[in-house]
């Protein structure tokens, strides 16, 4: 997964390292728009002496961020937590005094001065090493839910996917079975075709998405293999090259309603018809199938019919989200099925 930039470690640190100079250099510019001009400006240990303070709170915030607050208030050990605390106030005080006696020679160091200049400071990195520290893990944890949720759907995509298959197969080997019994001489070229089509499955479908036009040149052979099958019994009438570009599309995604078509279609269907049409235009795929239907066989066809049509909504859901239409209508005895996809 690409890494977004404001998230690649040099930016972080860049952006860690300018708001600590704003925040320390503030009290210098202050001071420069603010000061008497008559007031001598601080020597050169002060200004050591207050970078050497700056870098203390700055150890202080990451220390409290990453390692104190996480380690030992998430656990509730608070107790060794105020003793750390205290702890690092003395540290620190101590680190002060030599600090100040060795760079600022010109006043002699007083403890009561450190927490009158250094409550404040103290307070401020506290309050702001927590919030960095609860945003963190509120981060961790969002990027925890979702990195298990995105793991979730694509198992769940490749379940659902993986049902496409075996019902397929299911129908074209009828098909090469009943081409058997009847000895035709269509077998062998109907293998060769299924033979692609196995190829197809096997090999391109492992892909996250597939140029559109393979996927329509699967329909078109398995609507060969059905229209062989059926013959004259069942009229087949089908549009499936009007692409206006190279798109692409989720692999096995339009079979599952060509399918749905050839099952409630034809046996007991009067003047069996099906007409299968899809176009793409302006990033806009356009597929439709309609076929008549006996509205007497429906419930007996439906108890073998497979997973079809709640497998390939729930599919669309995942994958397409609002960017999809879906209209399915049964009337005066045709059932249409209408999917507009956004393809871009």
């Amino acid at each position: 997964m690409k890494i977004a930039w404001y998230n690649k470690k040099w930016v972080v640190v860049l952006l860690h390292a300018l708001t600590w100079s704003v925040i320390f250099t503030l009290p210098f510019l202050m001071r420069t728009s603010t000061s008497d001009p008559h007031k001598p400006p601080p020597n050169d240990g002060f200004i050591k002496f207050y970078v050497v303070t700056s870098i203390l709170w700055i150890a202080f915030f990451y220390l409290h961020s990453l390692v104190l607050f996480p380690k030992l208030i998430s656990k509730k050990k608070f107790w060794l937590y105020i003793g750390a605390q205290l702890f690092i106030l003395f540290a620190i005080s101590v680190i002060h005094n030599v600090f100040f006696n060795f760079l600022v020679k010109d006043s002699p160091y007083n403890i009561a001065n450190f927490f009158v200049y250094n409550t404040f400071p103290y307070l401020f990195i506290l309050a702001a090493s927590t919030a960095y520290s609860m945003i963190l893990d509120k981060i961790k944890s969002d990027n925890l839910m979702k990195e298990r949720e995105n793991e979730n759907l694509k198992t769940e995509l490749l379940f659902l996917r993986s049902q496409v298959s075996p019902h397929f197969m299911f129908n074209v080997l009828n098909n090469m079975v009943a081409l058997a019994r009847k000895q035709s001489d269509q077998l062998e070229p109907s293998l060769i075709k299924l033979s692609s089509l196995m190829r197809y499955m096997l090999y391109e479908t492992d892909e996250d998405m597939v140029p559109l036009e393979k996927e329509t040149e699967y329909l078109q052979s398995y609507i060969d293999l059905q229209q062989q099958r059926f013959g004259k019994n069942v009229a087949i009438h089908t549009s499936l090259k009007e692409l206006d570009g190279n798109y692409n599309i989720e692999p096995m995604l339009l079979i599952p309603f060509v399918e749905n078509a050839f099952k409630h279609g034809t046996g007991l269907v009067e003047n069996a018809q099906i007409a299968i049409e899809l176009r793409a235009k302006n990033d806009i795929l356009y597929f439709t199938v309609r076929n008549k239907f006996n509205p007497g066989a429906e419930e007996e066809k439906d108890k073998t019919s497979g997973i079809g049509l709640t497998n390939v909504e729930r599919r669309l859901s995942l994958l397409y989200g609002k960017n999809h239409t879906l209209l399915i209508n049964k009337n005066d005895g045709w059932f249409t099925i209408s999917l507009q996809l956004n393809l871009h």
